[in-house]
C-alpha cells in the first residue's frame, strides 16, 4: 500500500461514466448542449485541483478556487450555506503523463485507490467544478493507494456506506470497476482526447489551458466517475458527525466481508479504504 501526494498533481473526474448516475443526482439536463456522439460515453472530464501557476505561460490559469488543495483522507468540511452535500463513491487512478509538443501523449497508470467525490447538489452552478472543490478536505483519496498491475482492475468492486449514528447504510450500489462505461484502452483515448481538445462549453471547461498555465504537470488524478446510488444514498444528504466510507476491495472478499472489516476498523490486505468524517 502507498500514501500519494496529491499537491503536485493535477486532479480531475469523469462525469457520467456510470450509466444512470447523472439521472439519479439531477444533473443529467446540464449536459444536453454537449455534443456526444457515442450515448454510453461520459460527458465531460472536469478540474478539482489545479497546482498553481509556475511560469508566465500566456496560455489561461484555472480559477483561483482550483488552486486550494481540496484533498483529506480523514475528514470532509460541509461547504457553507449548503444542505444537499452527496457522496460520490469512485475509483481514482494516478497517471504519469508523457508530453510532447505542449500534448499529452501517453497515461501511464501507477497507482488506484477509492475515492470520494464528494458533490454539492444546486441549481445555477453552470461548471461542475464549482460544486466540487469548495475549500480544504471538501474531496477525498484514500491513504492506501495500490499499485497497478496487469489485469488487477478486473478482481475489484468499489461499495460504499454511510455511518450514522451507529448504523451502516449502503450509500452506492455495489459495483464491479469493470462495470464503467469506459474504462481501460478506450478510457485513455478519451481521456487524451479531452485533455488536449476539451472546449469550454455548458458545464465542460478548457482544461488544456489550465495544465499549460501549470507547467504540464507529469502527475495527472483522475477519478473515473461515481457509482449509481441505493435507494438510500438518493434520499440521504450528508450531515455533520457522518462517516462517508468508501471501500475499493478485490472480489475474493465478500460485501458480507467487507462490511465487517468497516464495522471492526482494520484492515485488510488489497484494501483501499477512505473512511472520512463529516464536520461543520
Amino acid at each position: 500500500m502507498e500514501k500519494i501526494d496529491l499537491r503536485d498533481a493535477a486532479c480531475f473526474g469523469v462525469a457520467g461514466n456510470f450509466t444512470g448516475h447523472l439521472e439519479q443526482a439531477g444533473e443529467a439536463q446540464n449536459f444536453k448542449e454537449l455534443k456526444i456522439a457515442d450515448a454510453s460515453a461520459p460527458k465531460a472530464l472536469f478540474p478539482t485541483y489545479i497546482p498553481g501557476t509556475k511560469n508566465e505561460s500566456p496560455a489561461k490559469a484555472a480559477p483561483a478556487f482550483l488552486n486550494v488543495f481540496p484533498f483529506d483522507s480523514e475528514k470532509i468540511v460541509f461547504p457553507k450555506n449548503e444542505e444537499k452535500v452527496q457522496i460520490e463513491p469512485e475509483m481514482a487512478i494516478v497517471f504519469d503523463a508523457k508530453w510532447e509538443n505542449k500534448k499529452i501523449v501517453g497515461l501511464e497508470p501507477l497507482f488506484f485507490g477509492a475515492s470520494n467525490d464528494v458533490s454539492i447538489r444546486k441549481e445555477g452552478a453552470l461548471k461542475i467544478s464549482v460544486k466540487k472543490n469548495w475549500g480544504p478536505s471538501s474531496k477525498g483519496f484514500s491513504s492506501q493507494a495500490i499499485k497497478v498491475l496487469p489485469g488487477i482492475f478486473d478482481r475489484y468492486r468499489i461499495a460504499s456506506y454511510l455511518s450514522r449514528d451507529g448504523k451502516l447504510y449502503e450509500y452506492g450500489e455495489n459495483s464491479p470497476v469493470n462495470g464503467y462505461s469506459y474504462f481501460g484502452k478506450k478510457l485513455k483515448d478519451w481521456l487524451l482526447e479531452k485533455f488536449n481538445g476539451q472546449e469550454d462549453l455548458g458545464p465542460a471547461e478548457d482544461i488544456h489551458s489550465y495544465l499549460e498555465a501549470a507547467n504540464f504537470p507529469k502527475k495527472i488524478f483522475v477519478s473515473v466517475g461515481a457509482t449509481r446510488y441505493s435507494a438510500f444514498g438518493r434520499e440521504n444528504f450528508l450531515r455533520s458527525g457522518d462517516d462517508s466510507i468508501v471501500a475499493l476491495y478485490p472480489d475474493s472478499y465478500s460485501k458480507e466481508e467487507i462490511e465487517e472489516i468497516i464495522l471492526s476498523g482494520k484492515g485488510a490486505e488489497g484494501l483501499s479504504l477512505l473512511r472520512q468524517r463529516v464536520v461543520l
